[in-house]
């Protein structure tokens, strides 16, 4: 096969990626919805029994088995997650084929990446535990950013600039993908513990959102949200530190104040402010969820806006 024909299987592969994804997100909305009515599909109805006694009605009640609801849309969800990260991992290594390098050198390919990442946390932490209830946000995500990349930022498959050509282009994007994705999964906790929260304090808006029964408790949400970011966070501090040392190697100075730089580095404050406030001044619930949500609205801006917008040695967008 050709350059040209790798990268048109790299597009079909990607598109596969994000049907399979699609399918998933219907699949986990279904679940969770399901989830929510089974509860009123098997509660036991208390016995109406003609001369029973006042204490056999809950005997009788006890004894009547309670099977377990079956999660056939759940099971689709999974498989077609599966699915879908097993086709983007594919499309990803065809583009690097094609382009003869790393593939994560513009926008499009930073999108598939960074996507992956975010697909293929969600499926580990699931080996570990049951967040099955991310399913649908995270997928969602990751099928609107691949959309994004496909209709938007999508360009063929080339070479890179030679400030790009470097061993740096694996260790600093890479990680930087890798952190992005951990970030994304995040999100999307913190994100269910305020609208739990929400719920859980009366809020009217809410009270129609059956589906929120089944998320788990905020302080669960918060905790799983709070190690993710940990992760993410020191991830993010070696992507700061590893492109100044290539920026010294590149052009001659750690660092210029480049609007990719500082942005970086308002990210890195962000999240820092967020473990530390965590951790050391006692901050919690609500107030900690939405310093999560505004760290990844820097992370969204320093990918989109500080690349589309502004000039500078990082813009590398393609575009």
């Amino acid at each position: 096969m050709t350059t040209a024909q790798i990268g048109e299987l790299s597009t079909l592969l990607v598109w596969g990626a994000l049907v399979s994804l699609t399918i998933a997100l219907v699949a986990f909305a279904v679940d969770l919805a399901r989830r929510t009515d089974v509860r009123a599909e098997h509660r036991v109805a208390e016995p109406a029994l003609v001369g029973a006694s006042q204490d056999a009605a809950p005997r009788a009640q006890a004894d009547l088995p309670t099977a377990p609801p079956r999660r056939r849309a759940a099971g689709i969800a999974m498989s077609t997650t599966s699915l879908g990260a097993l086709l983007l991992l594919a499309g990803i290594v065809t583009r690097g084929i094609a382009a003869g390098r790393t593939p994560w050198a513009n926008m499009y390919e930073f999108t598939l990446v960074g996507s992956f990442v975010a697909v293929a946390v969600f499926l580990v932490v699931n080996a570990r535990r049951d967040v099955r209830f991310l399913g649908a946000f995270v997928t969602g995500l990751a099928a609107v950013f691949l959309t994004l990349g496909l209709n938007v930022f999508y360009i063929a498959a080339m070479g890179v600039q030679p400030a790009l050509q470097s061993y740096w282009l694996v260790l600093h994007v890479g990680v930087a993908i890798t952190a992005t994705g951990v970030f994304t999964v995040a999100f999307t906790a913190s994100v269910l513990q305020l609208l739990r929260t929400a719920r859980d304090a009366g809020s009217g808006w809410l009270g129609t959102w059956h589906w929120l029964d089944r998320v788990p408790a905020p302080a669960s949400l918060e905790a799983l949200s709070f190690r993710l970011n940990a992760v993410g966070f020191v991830l993010w501090t070696f992507t700061i530190i590893g492109g100044a040392i290539w920026a010294e190697h590149a052009w001659g100075r750690y660092w210029g104040w480049d609007p990719k730089e500082t942005w970086s580095f308002v990210i890195w404050v962000v999240y820092a402010a967020y473990l530390h406030a965590r951790t050391t001044r006692g901050w919690s619930g609500s107030r900690a969820a939405w310093f999560v949500v505004v760290g990844f609205a820097c992370v969204l801006w320093n990918f989109t806006g500080v690349n589309l917008v502004f000039n500078g040695k990082h813009s590398y967008s393609g575009l």
